[in-house]
């Protein structure tokens, strides 16, 4: 058994461990690495309290980690696309319809569709879902499932449920669990697919929606 309100409380820790040094740091470089510290810890704490079934608590937390990821972004390094990614993620995750949207249109406006890298076009995907552009949201996902260092799967799920695709969605939701499955790291050591649940919940404002469970799916 998971103790999801332990983990819950160690990141809440954290998270007030890096406000402090946040609050001293004067280079640009190492207070935006602070804030996705910080980020990170929100993300974790939020996912934890969600299931230790306090939702109300999550959702604050989810909200901060959007918040600091944000934040962050200024001064990171070009091309951080985790950023964008994590707001949008969190975002999702606490039901935040209007917040998913506001940090959709920013990763947008940010280029992240005429991004060089995968990550920042998975970035334009979430995005254009998000915002329901879904025939822009699929032309960006088909370059995704075959890009190089980026997880195939992922692309073909994103791909699906643009296309709305219900065969070839369960296919590709269900190795991408797998692949947590078979995993022994999480980030902040909490046990969730966390972007299984975020693809699940953009498929099932499709009804395109997987019936799939796990240990890592606990909300």
């Amino acid at each position: 058994m998971t103790d999801w309100t332990g983990l819950a409380e160690r990141e809440a820790e954290r998270y007030r461990d890096g406000e402090a040094r946040v609050a001293e740091s004067r280079d640009p470089d190492s207070r935006q690495r602070q804030l996705t510290r910080m980020g990170n810890a929100a993300y974790a704490a939020g996912l934890a309290a969600c299931a230790a079934g306090d939702a109300s608590s999550g959702r604050v937390w989810l909200g901060r980690a959007a918040e600091r990821y944000r934040e962050s972004w200024q001064d990171a390094p070009p091309g951080s696309w985790g950023r964008p990614i994590g707001a949008i993620n969190a975002r999702i995750l606490g039901a935040d319809a209007l917040g998913a949207e506001r940090d959709s249109e920013w990763a947008l406006a940010e280029g992240a569709a005429h991004a060089d890298s995968p990550i920042g076009r998975y970035a334009a995907v979430l995005a254009l879902l998000v915002l329901r552009r879904d025939d822009e949201a699929r032309v960006v996902a088909d370059g995704l499932r075959t890009a190089e260092g980026f997880p195939h799967d992922v692309g073909d799920a994103l791909a699906t449920i643009a296309a709305g695709d219900r065969v070839g969605y369960a296919e590709a939701i269900e190795s991408v669990l797998r692949s947590f499955e078979a995993r022994d790291e999480y980030l902040e050591d909490v046990p969730i697919a966390d972007t299984v649940m975020v693809l699940q919940t953009l498929a099932a404002a499709r009804d395109v929606a997987a019936d799939i469970a796990s240990p890592l799916l606990p909300f």
